[in-house]
């Protein structure tokens, strides 16, 4: 008997991949990979006027991005074929059964039930149509849609995550399977592709706890072994509300662009709503190394940018210039040396951070003079080179005496005409970035 484990990912290629979305796929990919087993990454495409390929693109970097790969990857849109031989089998067996309710009718019912505080569950009124009644339906150019036939049976399982979970088949409506266009919905085409790939494990979100119980009937309709079943909480944010656009764009190719670094990315996920603690990691093996899905509990987890953005500085002060060259080159920053990057990191927060560094010391910079004979009498009394870590202070301590200047007085008009801004990182190590000659040019710049 083969028990190798055999998980999914199965991202609808509708939209950019969001960080929720990430979070299931990292903790989906980490379970697989520290029980050696094998991952599939599925793109769920029957939506065929929403999915696009840019997106399909977009999940694919953004999950390589933070480490991932997949051992086999397959698209339910090249898949019809299989999905109509299982659908006629299905109504063979008389488990989907059409329905010519129109929305709005649908809707009146559904309120109908409300209003009377009944739960808003299909009424099967479909089952007692007559052939001749298909058929005059059929004569009018009606469309049906098909629902799964459920049993009004106990549906039971034991998620790893929720524990032992119970719903009541008679307390479900029949699900939706077939569009009134023929097409499947999403519930059959995974539930499809699950038996057939040979999944042992499904983690995914607790908005699908619901549509599980229906997945669970479905699998035993086609006589398959049943997956274990893993529903994680959905993120909220720190104050414990939904996700939202409002709160900033968090698609994993935006952080990307935002610099973070992907191992940041990975260390709050892989960590949050579990009862281990978060940390940064160097490397995704050792993430591997240390996962426990037993770990994870119900409690929602929330999701701070904050701390995203404090596990990446950590990270960025911890790598060396030989793991950041390359994507320093990314950044058009190829001319940067190791001698650079010591002495801007722990000034940074985000890697992108390195491009303003790198202007400000390399330019074009446009100097802040407002008092000329002074920037010209700083010029004069700047220390003989080389110059090293205390050269700024004595430059400072000499301008002090010669001026009478000090504080702000003193340190903002030189910071101006140095960097052309009023705030900026720490000018002692910036002054040996910038070399003699930029200050001496920068010093005794004049708009004329």
């Amino acid at each position: 008997m083969n028990n190798e484990v055999k998980v999914r990912f199965a991202p609808s290629p509708t939209g950019m991949m969001h960080i929720g979305n990430a979070r299931t796929a990292l903790i989906t990919w980490l379970f697989t990979r520290a029980n050696n087993g094998r991952f599939l990454l599925r793109i769920d495409d029957t939506d065929q006027e929403r999915s696009k390929q840019e997106y399909e693109i977009a999940i694919e970097e953004g999950l390589t991005w933070i480490g991932m790969d997949w051992d086999e990857k397959t698209r339910q849109k090249d898949r019809m074929d299989i999905y109509n031989e299982k659908i006629e089998w299905l109504k063979e067996q008389g488990r989907l059964y059409p329905c010519y309710e129109t929305p709005e009718e649908l809707d009146l019912k559904r309120k109908s039930l409300l209003s009377r505080k009944l739960p808003p569950i299909y009424d099967r009124e479909a089952l007692s149509l007559t052939d001749e009644q298909k058929a005059s339906f059929d004569a009018q150019g009606s469309k049906p849609h098909w629902r799964f036939k459920l049993e009004h049976e106990p549906i039971e399982w034991n998620d790893l995550v929720r524990g032992p979970v119970k719903f009541r088949g008679s307390d479900l409506s029949d699900p939706v399977l077939i569009r009134e266009d023929g097409t499947p919905l999403y519930h059959l085409c995974s539930v499809i592709d699950d038996i057939e790939y040979g999944m042992t494990h499904i983690i995914r979100g607790e908005d699908h706890v619901s549509n599980t119980a229906c997945h669970i009937q479905m699998f035993k309709a086609f006589g398959a072994q049943i997956p274990t079943f893993a529903h994680l909480p959905l993120l909220s944010d720190k104050e414990g509300s939904k996700l939202s656009k409002r709160h900033g764009s968090l698609s994993l190719r935006d952080l990307r662009k935002e610099g973070l670094d992907p191992m940041a990315v990975v260390s709050l996920m892989a960590r949050l709503g579990s009862s281990d603690p978060i940390e940064p990691f160097a490397n995704i093996e050792d993430v591997v190394k240390s996962f426990d899905l037993s770990k994870f509990s119900r409690a929602t987890p929330k999701f701070d940018l904050d701390e995203l953005y404090r596990l990446n500085t950590k990270i960025l002060h911890n790598l060396s210039f030989t793991e950041v060259k390359d994507r320093l080159a990314e950044l058009g920053l190829d001319k940067m040396d190791g001698e650079f990057w010591l002495a801007i990191q722990p000034n940074i927060k985000r890697l992108t951070d390195a491009k303003e560094w790198w202007r400000v010391a390399k330019g074009p910079v446009t100097p802040i003079i407002e008092d000329r004979n002074f920037a010209l009498q700083a010029m004069e009394l700047l220390p003989a080179t080389p110059w090293d870590e205390n050269t700024w202070q004595e430059w400072t301590k000499a301008v002090k005496e010669q001026t009478g200047r000090k504080g702000k007085q003193l340190f903002m008009p030189l910071r101006q005409a140095l960097t052309g801004m009023d705030h900026g990182p720490e000018l002692g190590q910036l002054l040996l970035l910038i070399g003699e000659e930029n200050v001496k040019k920068r010093l005794q710049y004049s708009p004329e």
